[in-house]
């Protein structure tokens, strides 16, 4: 077996990472799997995937990310977001991790972050599994060898997960810890097997990086129309609100399912693959998202599988809701070969309103638009969490606060100038309820949903007619082919009228509640577009 490049020239040496076991360079798919299956990291699965649980953490660890407070960042990290780590503290954290690495193997993965060559980020990952290796060389972009010769890291990733911190020396909440050192260029993750750290941690690089150069970075999905990247679409949303699903048209190129940047030439995906959610997944709903799962070297994350026949059990849950699947773009029949877009003609702001209030679709103005990407509202169900017994609202600034080092407005301001200089139309698409909230009403249809996006992305919903919603102000299409015109008046939808009203009025001062923090930083378009 080909243990891959082995570089005399030790690169990680260079960078000061010493005394290490054996080093793996830029392994490709095979030799990654094999080396991970020799390790007992995993299990082979069906097609040749992996298959692998990550312990005790099924998710990120947000509250024990931390952002080194160095003069160079000080005033423009969100601290209120970011919880600061003293540069002192996080020194200390790297001596004693390369402490505890010597004589240990790693796996080396010098990979790109973003498709456009004008703006990506070229970052070295080390890793202490093999398959972190193999799911990061599915979820960054992969260098060519002729790049790879000339690769000089800007961000490194020491990814440790059999390190424990110690909160009192390292300046952390607990044993486990993800510190973001800019001066450093470095960034350290320790005590945690969650793949998704390595994947987000670069998000939140390019969060702070690109708006700095005038580029938006995003936490959404994009496609475009086939044979057409100049019509272009983006899909913000929260977890649970379709990003992936509704994204992922066949009718439609697949840019990518999560992460972009809106640079002056257009959309760009900051991946090389996906990391999709599985539960439920539906072999006939989304076939091919659900072929990947036995597909070679797809890394399956914390699913249920039968040990003789190695199926998956796509229902059970109990490892977590949050089981995963990780495999590269090209494993996808209508994914982009370039993942470059144009500048979007449609920018899509999914929510999952559990209570009833929100229309399938409203048409947003450009304040309305930054209005509603700083709410970032979508809402948790009964039965996601121990002790949710009624809907609870959910706001996550830019639908992804967690991955926002920069303060909300300079997201918000920087979307609202790009859609204001190339025309882009905003819609509020709601994936949550109807006719009553949870436990009352009913999911919105899919396929009411998909015939609204697709008559909004082809243009043809602008020429309905719209009326004005009582409660938020933006318009709302009053009849739209193959679509049930009371489903697009909530109200119409719901038995008792009065109940809807009071449940409306609740909904408008929640998100007056949470804009309250924002008010002090944005322009008067934008407060005259706030509710209540």
């Amino acid at each position: 077996m080909n243990i891959g490049r082995v570089n005399p020239a030790n690169p990680v040496e260079e960078q000061g990472i010493q005394g290490l076991g054996r080093v793996y360079y830029n392994l490709q798919e095979p030799a990654l799997v094999h080396e991970a299956l020799v390790r007992g990291e995993g299990t082979l699965g069906k097609g040749g995937a992996f298959l692998v649980t990550t312990g005790r953490h099924t998710g990120r660890s947000p509250k024990d990310k931390f952002v080194v407070r160095t003069p160079s960042v000080e005033d423009t990290i969100w601290w209120e977001n970011n919880a600061p780590m003293a540069p002192e503290a996080f020194e200390r954290l790297y001596q004693d991790m390369l402490a505890h690495m010597k004589g240990r193997d790693y796996f080396v993965q010098d990979l790109f972050g973003g498709a456009d060559p004008e703006h990506r980020l070229d970052v070295r990952v080390v890793t202490e599994l093999a398959w972190h290796g193999l799911f990061i060389r599915h979820l960054l972009r992969r260098p060519t060898a002729a790049e790879l010769d000339e690769f000089a890291p800007e961000f490194t990733i020491i990814n440790c997960p059999s390190f424990k911190a110690d909160p009192a020396r390292h300046g952390c909440r607990s044993e486990t810890v993800i510190a973001l050192n800019f001066d450093r260029k470095l960034i350290l993750i320790a005590n945690t097997a969650y793949a998704g750290e390595n994947k987000k941690s670069v998000f939140t690089l390019l969060n702070y990086i690109l708006p700095g150069k005038g580029v938006m970075a995003m936490h959404c999905s994009s496609n475009h129309a086939i044979g057409n990247p100049e019509d272009t679409a983006v899909f913000f949303g929260l977890s649970g609100t379709g990003k992936t699903t509704l994204s992922a048209d066949p009718s439609r190129t697949l840019i990518g399912d999560d992460e972009h940047g809106w640079s002056d030439k257009g959309t760009f995906n900051f991946e090389g693959g996906c990391y999709a959610k599985t539960i439920h997944l539906s072999r006939e709903a989304e076939p091919e998202i659900h072929a990947t799962t036995e597909k070679f070297a797809t890394v399956v994350e914390n699913m249920v599988f039968d040990p003789e026949t190695l199926e998956l059990d796509f229902a059970d849950n109990s490892i977590t809701d949050n089981m995963r699947c990780a495999y590269p773009l090209d494993y996808i029949s209508n994914a982009s070969a370039t993942s470059l877009g144009g500048h979007p003609k449609n920018v899509i702001m999914l929510t999952c309103d559990a209570y009833g209030v929100l229309p399938p679709i409203a048409r947003l103005t450009p304040a309305q638009a930054m209005y509603h990407f700083l709410s970032g509202f979508t809402s948790k169900t009964p039965g996601t969490e121990v002790g949710v017994v009624e809907p609870i609202p959910t706001f996550s600034t830019c639908f992804g606060a967690p991955f926002m080092p920069r303060r909300p407005e300079v997201y918000g301001k920087l979307l609202q100038e790009k859609i204001n200089r190339h025309g882009a139309t905003c819609w509020l698409v709601n994936t949550g309820w109807t006719g009553g909230a949870y436990g009352t009403g009913r999911r919105m249809p899919i396929k009411a949903t998909r015939a609204l996006l697709t008559a909004a992305l082809d243009g043809s919903l602008n020429a309905a007619r719209f009326r004005k919603d009582p409660y938020f102000g933006f318009e709302v299409p009053v009849a739209v082919p193959g679509v049930d015109e009371a489903l697009l008046d909530p109200r119409r939808t719901w038995a008792d009228k009065d109940a809807y009203d009071a449940q409306a009025k609740k909904l408008v001062a929640m998100f007056a509640d949470n804009f309250a923090q924002y008010v002090p930083h944005i322009d008067a378009d934008v407060k005259a577009a706030a509710i209540g």
